[in-house]
């Protein structure tokens, strides 16, 4: 995908929150910080005041020479477990207040005991004080694509960015080479230390594993596309923004919420539009009579939804159809999000289906998620 004109033509500080650019790879090695340190060089040609705040080379020496010639802010170096590590100093950027700064690994987890734990809520806190930020991720540490990496490919993402950080992007831009160059890339030293070159090419860097990712990269910079040239349209228009809002149905016994909120995460970022978790509590369920171990997993739900983006809601009522539907109503949401797991008829019997009474409900789409296979796994 060709890279559009850059959003920092104004040398000038603008009003507001800084513009947020976003390199995105399939993998290790594409060259998204490389890209990243050209694009500094051509705004500092042009008078824009750009720094690099955190640029992680990983002793690439093509890399390391192209970064020589940038300001670069000193890094605050913190012990930890007897081992001294470097993070970015955020507050030296603040007081800095470049015109754009340089943020890479996105995805990364910073030292115990740093200002903010993720290095994505830097990145936020830098665009907050009307800082612009260029940074790059990898596709794989995409919240909601976790479980599909992890049964595609067989690996286990740990470090993860929350899908609405990828929507905050202004601009999104996919740094792509063919499998096969990256392989070869890889064979040359160019990516990885020579020790790990072979358990690389047999584990992860495998042709199959490599075209999937790149598969899911275009996907996902096509979406954020979609997302950009949607939001332009509507504001060229005068339109008022869309309130076809995305609604999850959380039960206080889910056996896989993060099935449901990872499809309601994508599915809003494609729409562009804001989404609720809604958890809807009955007199059975009230804080005097819940389990204490669903109580625990119910609270877990929640933190993983808002970390997601969603907006937490809590109703009270006997009835969970109706409370969720007139709340969907009030709130202009076009789709539900269930979940349906092999219950008893007896169950259903007794108490009626939820799904079915939401299905039911005129002007409202449902989405039923079968996690039958899931209890099953």
């Amino acid at each position: 995908m060709q890279e559009s004109t850059s959003p920092f033509r104004d040398p000038e500080r603008p009003a507001g929150p800084g513009v947020f650019k976003l390199y995105m790879g399939s993998f290790a090695g594409v060259g998204k910080t490389y890209r990243m340190l050209q694009e500094a060089h051509e705004l500092r040609a042009r008078g824009v005041d750009v720094v690099a705040g955190f640029v992680e080379t990983h002793g690439r020496a093509e890399t390391a020479a192209l970064a020589e010639g940038l300001e670069v802010i000193p890094r605050r170096r913190v012990e930890y477990r007897g081992v001294v590590l470097e993070e970015m100093d955020v507050d030296s950027v603040l007081a800095r207040r470049p015109r754009v700064a340089l943020v890479d690994e996105l995805a990364h987890t910073n030292v115990p005991g740093s200002r903010n734990a993720r290095r994505w809520r830097d990145v936020m806190e830098l665009l907050d004080a009307g800082i612009s930020v260029i940074s790059a991720l990898n596709v794989q540490h995409l919240e909601s694509l976790t479980r599909t990496v992890a049964e595609t490919l067989g690996v286990t993402v740990r470090e993860t960015v929350p899908d609405w950080v990828v929507a905050r992007a202004d601009q999104v831009v996919n740094i792509d080479i063919p499998a096969e160059e990256l392989r070869q890339r890889l064979m040359d030293g160019k990516v990885y230390a020579a020790e790990r070159i072979p358990a690389a090419l047999a584990n992860f860097f495998t042709p199959q594993n490599l075209t999937t990712l790149r598969e899911l990269a275009l996907r996902e910079v096509a979406s954020s596309v979609d997302r950009l040239r949607t939001g332009i349209v509507s504001r060229d228009e005068g339109a008022p923004r869309s309130a076809d809002r995305v609604l999850v149905a959380m039960s206080s016994r889910p056996p896989h919420t993060d099935v449901l909120l990872q499809k309601a995460t994508r599915l809003a970022g494609r729409l562009n539009t804001d989404w609720y978790c809604v958890y809807v509590q009955t007199p059975d369920e009230a804080a005097d009579r819940i389990d204490a171990a669903v109580q625990r997993q119910l609270v877990q739900n929640i933190q993983t939804a808002q970390r997601m983006g969603a907006e937490i809601v809590k109703l009270q009522g006997a009835d969970v159809a109706q409370a969720i539907i007139r709340f969907a109503r009030e709130k202009g949401v076009a789709m539900i999000i269930v979940g349906q797991t092999h219950r008893s008829r007896l169950h259903r019997a007794l108490r009626g289906s939820v799904i079915e009474r939401l299905i039911g409900a005129a002007g409202i789409d449902v989405l039923v998620v079968s996690l039958a296979d899931e209890a099953g796994r």
